[in-house]
């Protein structure tokens, strides 16, 4: 195997695929980069059984030689050194020889360096295909779809299948939910296709989705979105993102959002965000960061605060409007901010049905958007 490459090209590649691999897996050869020259491109590929990101630089971009040089070769690199090196090197080209026993030489400038790679033979084999039906959403749709539900999730095991997204079908939209329990986040969006309602529902670890965000840098880049076995696939600008499939049954969280309202609370997101923080400065650690809300007249909010080893705080915030009844209710102020930071909007509408029901937050020109939040009982 021999190449000679353009240096920027190899490093975003190789940091691409690398958020596949980790050193803690049960298949040695998975910490490493699996690289294969071909004729007229290089390929990619990192694993870790969980997902799998593979990525292609071709040897010509828009008229631009990329690859300047090229003999047909596979190899294992390892990593983190391999992509360590290329980083570092100094010229703006780069050139790789692998010799006898799997030792590499990759050499740009007066810089030589010399690693000892591993046998492609021994890497899995990993089938990467899209369907003949792949769904398609802009870079920004699935981002936006993945930023506002899988900060949701769950962080334990305790119950599997609520560490991921779900992600269903309803007549012509795609909707991503995902729920710890004491909080809910879905999100949809409309799809230019026909009705999509037959597909099956699936549910994606949310790390992994949260891995794919990484690699979207083109907001308007096709995304094609392919329902595999057990598996989904995202491919984009040369590159694919395999992903395993949580099993089992994803609970009805319909159920879960209430559908009268006694309280309503418009209010500027950027305020609220700043109130909520300044509370929760002096919100109890050990008691989950617990804040209290209070409608005051005047359209005004108090919300406060309190630690008994530290101290207190109030503080009153305008509302845009307050409708309904008056309100006192006590909530985790992380939920609420985990909740307030992904909202793309200057205002919020905050519907409330008593003390110790879930409270829905939506956006008033987004129906698509709906966050709900579990108060805490307090005494």
């Amino acid at each position: 195997m021999n190449l000679t490459i353009k240096k920027k090209y190899l490093q975003d590649a190789i940091q691409a695929v690398t958020h596949a691999i980790t050193s803690r897996t049960v298949i040695p050869i998975l910490s490493g980069l699996k690289f294969d020259v071909e004729d007229n491109k290089v390929v990619l590929t990192g694993s870790n059984s969980d997902i799998t990101i593979q990525t292609a630089i071709h040897a010509m971009i828009e008229d631009v030689e990329i690859i300047s040089y090229a003999q047909p070769g596979s190899i294992v690199l390892p990593i983190p050194h391999f992509s360590e090196i290329i980083k570092k090197l100094p010229d703006e080209t780069v050139h790789i020889e692998v010799q006898d026993n799997f030792k590499t030489v990759i050499t740009s400038g007066k810089a030589v360096f010399t690693i000892y790679g591993q046998s492609s033979e021994e890497y899995p084999q990993i089938p990467i295909q899209e369907n003949d039906d792949p769904l398609l959403l802009k870079g920004k749709q699935l981002e936006t779809l993945i930023k506002q539900t899988v900060f949701a999730v769950s962080p334990t095991e305790t119950r599997p299948i609520l560490t991921g997204v779900h992600v269903s079908f309803e007549h012509n939209s795609i909707v991503f939910t995902a729920t710890d329990s004491h909080r809910l986040a879905l999100r949809s969006f409309p799809i230019d296709t026909a009705d999509v309602s037959e597909r099956e529902s699936v549910v994606i670890p949310g790390k992994n989705l949260q891995e794919l965000t990484k690699l979207i840098t083109d907001p308007e880049a096709t995304i094609k979105i392919s329902f595999l076995h057990n598996q989904i696939l995202f491919a984009f600008n040369e590159t694919y993102f395999l992903s395993r499939l949580l099993t089992g049954n994803y609970p009805d969280t319909s159920r879960l959002i209430p559908t009268e309202k006694e309280t309503t609370i418009h209010a500027f997101t950027k305020d609220l965000i700043q109130t909520i923080e300044r509370a929760d400065l002096l919100s109890s650690r050990d008691q989950n960061n617990v804040i209290r809300l209070d409608t005051l007249g005047d359209n005004m909010l108090e919300i406060s605060s309190n630690s008994p080893e530290i101290g207190n705080v109030e503080e009153q915030l305008e509302a845009i409007a307050i409708e309904g009844e008056p309100l006192k209710i006590s909530f985790s102020s992380r939920y609420m901010l985990d909740t307030l930071k992904t909202i793309d909007s200057e205002r919020i509408q905050i519907d409330f049905t008593g003390t110790m029901r879930p409270f829905v937050i939506r956006t008033p020109e987004d129906e698509n958007i709906l966050q709900l939040i579990l108060p805490v009982r307090t005494f």
